[in-house]
């Protein structure tokens, strides 16, 4: 499967790309200070990302590369906050921080968010940060995203208290701003 918009495409890793996508996640670090670094962080060795997240990549289902003009920048996904009731989560990740701020996440998003509505029996996406990564609430709020609630003061940093961000958007709020031309 592959999702596009413009010179983005959205697909599975192939088995050629372990190394590739392997140094993109561990090799810069950056992306790890906004993507909930609170949670803590440990790096794998090449074997135990290949025998684990790598096959989730290469499976395609819930997580999906992000290529740029030829290029892996990044990923996007989802989990199941609680499937019984269809609450889903998506997110997305640049791993190199020489691409913020260049609208790539917008650009990815769109057909994310437009393909978990057309093939997954639910209402609503959301999507979770915190008030350490504003960039994620910005790039939300430009595709359609609505601040539903802010947990305040919930999430402790480097000696600092940071909220905890949920947005989200409804399937008929996202096929009003978004056409479903896309590929």
């Amino acid at each position: 499967m592959e999702l596009k918009n413009e010179n983005l495409v959205l697909r599975k890793a192939t088995d050629g790309e372990l190394h590739e996508i392997f140094e993109l996640i561990y090799g810069d670090l950056e992306w790890k200070k906004f993507d909930g670094p609170y949670y803590g962080f440990r790096n794998a060795t090449v074997e135990e990302f290949s025998n684990g997240f790598f096959k989730r990549l290469k499976n395609g289902e819930q997580a999906l590369m992000i290529e740029l003009d030829g290029k892996l920048v990044g990923l996007v996904s989802y989990y199941w906050e609680d499937k019984n009731t269809r609450w889903l989560e998506a997110g997305i990740v640049l791993y190199s921080s020489q691409k913020w701020g260049k609208g790539i996440g917008r650009k990815a998003l769109i057909p994310w968010v437009t393909h978990l509505f057309d093939t997954l029996e639910i209402e609503r996406v959301g999507m979770t940060t915190w008030s350490g990564n504003p960039r994620m609430i910005a790039c939300g709020k430009a595709v359609g995203f609505q601040v539903e609630g802010v947990m305040r003061k919930v999430r402790y940093y480097k000696g600092t208290y940071y909220d905890s961000v949920k947005l989200g958007v409804l399937r008929s709020e996202w096929f009003e701003l978004h056409s479903r031309s896309i590929e």
